[in-house]
């Protein structure tokens, strides 16, 4: 069976590093890999379109900068983005289309599906090719994703994927949820993974062996909170499971060690305790960076605020939960042993 490789590096990958990927990294990415035999390369804000603000992060580029930078170093490999509708417009898609982008990511939380569809629509009406992606995807039955992902087709979208934005799936729920899918739509189906529980490659090898035909990976498995499913390895994986992936691991190899300087390859992306943690709990992967200064500025261990935020179901787009939660907590939760930040109170 064939395999569609995504490769979301310089999206996922932005927020391991605040969203600070400079015009130069994704030129000399883009330029590196181009000939690699990926189907997609993603580029953006790691909350896609539109996302640059102070509450989820600024950006240190533009998304048109960021876009145009990668449309003018690829050649071969196809261009996406992704779009959470509520931070991207309808003029960012426009926009993206103009830039020619070619591969439509629009994504909602697992039970959200509606929100996507003028967005679909739109996209389709200007014959692009759009996914519909449902993320945070462990919150939620086989049987409710595949309604939601029955909606996005209604939409028009070409293909569908899920998201484990919380790095929370074993294979078992992987296996279920998307054989449910693959079982039940006619349209493909693909699998986004985070490696919070070290599972992201077994993950990703059971969505395909249960029918997923697009799979994301990023170089080194840099991304969000652990990572997402290594790139060179899962393609390396892949290969040996008897799949075609249509990439050379090979040339993929050699691009790891042609950019030596570049975000993806300085930054190793290993499980930390938060990281597990997060998993455990099933908590945005997008959320380390701002629950560890939260977990500083109020003396709070980590484990209560994911605790606190996987009880109130916080989902990507409410970082704002993380203070609220770190300030209850500071007054009512065993303390750490470091204190508070100088002039920071609950």
């Amino acid at each position: 069976m064939a395999i569609a490789i995504h490769d979301p590096t310089l999206r996922d990958g932005n927020h391991a590093i605040a969203h600070t990927l400079s015009l130069d990294d994704i030129a000399a990415y883009c330029r590196t890999v181009d000939g690699c035999g990926l189907d997609v390369v993603e580029v953006g804000h790691g909350n896609g379109l539109g996302a640059s603000s102070l509450q989820l992060g600024m950006a240190r580029h533009a998304d048109h900068e960021m876009l145009e930078t990668a449309r003018a170093n690829l050649n071969c490999t196809k261009l996406g983005i992704h779009a959470i509708p509520g931070f991207a417009k309808i003029s960012d898609i426009k926009a993206a289309i103009d830039i020619g982008v070619d591969v439509f990511r629009i994504a909602s939380h697992c039970t959200e599906g509606d929100l996507t569809q003028s967005y679909i629509e739109y996209a389709r009406s200007q014959d692009k090719y759009v996914q519909g992606v449902l993320m945070m995807t462990h919150m939620a039955p086989a049987e409710v994703l595949l309604a939601q992902a029955q909606r996005q087709v209604s939409y028009g979208a070409n293909a569908i994927v899920l998201m484990d934005s919380a790095g929370n799936y074993d294979p078992r729920d992987t296996s279920g949820k998307i054989g449910l899918l693959a079982g039940e739509l006619d349209v493909p189906v693909g699998f986004h993974a985070h490696n919070n529980l070290g599972l992201a490659i077994a993950n990703s090898v059971a969505a395909a062996e249960a029918g997923a035909t697009i799979l994301d990976g990023t170089m080194r498995g840099f991304g969000a909170g652990a990572g997402n499913t290594q790139l060179e390895v899962l393609c390396a994986v892949l290969e040996r499971y008897g799949f075609e992936t249509g990439t050379d691991v090979f040339a993929l190899c050699e691009a790891v060690e042609a950019l030596p300087e570049l975000p993806p390859v300085q930054r190793r992306t290993i499980v930390g305790t938060s990281n597990l943690i997060s998993g455990i709990y099933g908590v945005c992967a997008g959320f380390e960076k701002h629950v560890t200064r939260a977990a500083q500025d109020f003396g709070v261990s980590p484990r209560f605020i994911y605790e606190e935020l996987s009880r109130c179901n916080a989902v990507a787009g409410q970082e704002d939960l993380i203070i609220s939660a770190a300030a209850h907590l500071s007054k009512t939760a065993p303390q750490t042993s470091a204190q508070p930040r100088k002039g920071v109170t609950a």
